[in-house]
């Protein structure tokens, strides 16, 4: 059993937390100035990489602004500033933009390679506490990312300072994203993996197309649609005409009806047994729109078509498990 004393104190305190750093990044918005268009337009005009640099808890910040700006379309990576004074300097070329990390604005480490980052020709942006830090001095642009106090009881351990300091970088991140019109399809190529990569994979990543694209003409006879059917093993064939535009569907469902009810089989065309206006999808929309008119619909195929109604594509829902969609 918990004390309620001893909960209540945690809370209040865990509270305090969150009200300090979340003042701390409202408070950057009132001092955002011209100096941050500036930092914005020192990395669109960029014709080599953006370089984070920062040591300690800062570094671990610059990591992460460093993989957020390369994920939203600004080439980017993080260099250790104590790793770039033995040899990783040969990264920063003259066309690189470098931001620099530092709460105090003093650290050796990074301040160390600042003056070989500016012979090389690099442009400078420091995101920094202290506007009268070394660091802020010999900044092409500097950034305020200033703290009144950090959430630490005893205004020691970076906590505040690195909120804000994350906060300016996706800040930056979000503003270069909207600059270089980077687009869903853009944020999907970038994002191949995990759930964010499957969430924006589009049907004509995953659909069965050219070969495997089980289809027949509309002069088929039904054997010939089981023998298409059989080969493509989804359960169905498409139909269409001589250019290629889909007329219907022929599925394992409508062979059950048509055992039922035609004598004759050996004479059957398809194009008389076949569902006409099946379910379809564009080839552009996103693949968890596919399940959802599945589930819909309670279909387990759909087929792909163009603008102008013309068969490009199909896939049933083994297609969508294979690609992890659902």
């Amino acid at each position: 059993m918990i004390p309620k004393d001893a909960t209540s104190s945690e809370l209040d305190l865990a509270k305090r937390v969150l009200s300090i750093e979340a003042d701390a990044v409202r408070a950057l918005i009132g001092r955002l100035d011209e100096r941050f268009p500036a930092a914005v337009s020192l990395i669109l005009a960029c014709k080599g990489r953006v370089i984070v640099s920062g040591i300690g808890k800062s570094g671990h910040i610059a990591r992460k602004i460093a993989s957020t700006l390369s994920s939203t379309g600004t080439p980017a990576y993080f260099v250790h500033p104590a790793e770039a004074s033995h040899g990783d300097l040969g990264m920063i070329q003259r066309h690189d933009v470098f931001i620099g990390i530092s709460y105090s604005g003093e650290s050796d480490e990074l301040l160390q390679i600042v003056p070989a980052v500016k012979r090389q020709g690099a442009k400078l942006i420091a995101i920094t506490g202290n506007a009268a830090s070394a660091l802020a001095r010999e900044a092409d642009v500097f950034l305020d990312a200033g703290v009144e106090l950090e959430a630490c009881p005893h205004n020691l351990a970076p906590t505040a300072s690195t909120t804000a300091a994350l906060a300016l970088g996706d800040a930056l991140a979000v503003t270069l994203l909207d600059k270089r019109k980077f687009s869903k399809d853009d944020f999907a190529r970038a994002h191949p993996g995990g759930s964010l990569g499957r969430q924006l994979t589009r049907v004509e990543d995953v659909m069965r197309k050219g070969a495997d694209l089980p289809k027949v003409g509309e002069a088929a006879t039904l054997k010939e649609a089981l023998i298409e059917m059989t080969r493509g093993r989804i359960g169905m064939t498409a139909v269409v005409d001589t250019a290629g535009k889909l007329l219907g569907v022929f599925t394992d469902g409508d062979l059950r009806r048509v055992l039922e009810r035609v004598s004759d089989l050996g004479k059957a065309r398809v194009v008389e047994l076949m569902t006409t206006r099946p379910r379809t999808i564009r080839p552009e929309a996103l693949a968890v729109e596919a399940v959802q008119l599945m589930e819909a619909h309670k279909v387990n195929q759909l087929l792909v078509v163009d603008t102008r109604g013309g068969l490009i594509g199909a896939l049933n829902m083994h297609d969508l498990f294979r690609a992890k969609v659902i």
